[in-house]
């Protein structure tokens, strides 16, 4: 899976909106979230309009305007950022992996493309953007991160045989 940069800005978006609510700013103006995570600027503004119309932020006009959480940050999953962003966390050829079958060899496939899906939202809909942002993470979350292959690359391919 790869994670698009529209995913990755927006996330970093709702970190800082969630920084600034703890800190009792009530809106940040989409030019300073861009400014302070280094993103460009007309992307973001698509992004947070993509945001505002998904609920997760709400959006205020005039000099003290911005965007703000409409949510708390506890109730932003990540699989839902995401989702919103991104429509569903995978497909397989514009497919649920649920929806696939085949014939033959490839009979048992769908189990792998099933568990796949399973497999990231037991992590992306289990964390939330408070989790992100205090760094404490649901323990499943956190003894994945612990394992020192979870930091390995593995490109190029490798198979089973490999070291």
């Amino acid at each position: 899976m790869e994670i698009s940069a529209r995913s990755e800005y927006a996330i970093r978006a709702l970190l800082m909106l969630a920084e600034a609510h703890q800190a009792g700013t009530d809106a940040v103006p989409a030019a300073e979230l861009a400014r302070r995570q280094e993103l460009p600027a007309k992307f973001l503004e698509v992004i947070m309009g993509q945001l505002r119309r998904g609920g997760l932020v709400s959006s205020k006009r005039g000099a003290a305007g911005g965007y703000r959480l409409a949510v708390a940050a506890d109730q932003i999953m990540i699989g839902g950022v995401i989702r919103t962003m991104d429509g569903p966390l995978t497909g397989v050829r514009g497919m649920r992996p649920s929806d696939t079958t085949y014939s033959g060899p490839a009979a048992h496939l769908p189990v792998v493309w099933v568990a796949v899906r399973a497999a990231l939202r037991r992590v992306l809909d289990e964390v939330s953007i408070e989790d992100v942002l205090t760094g404490h993470f649901p323990e499943e979350v956190s003894l994945l991160a612990q394992d020192p292959q979870a930091w390995q690359d593995r490109w190029p391919l490798r198979t089973v045989g490999d070291a």
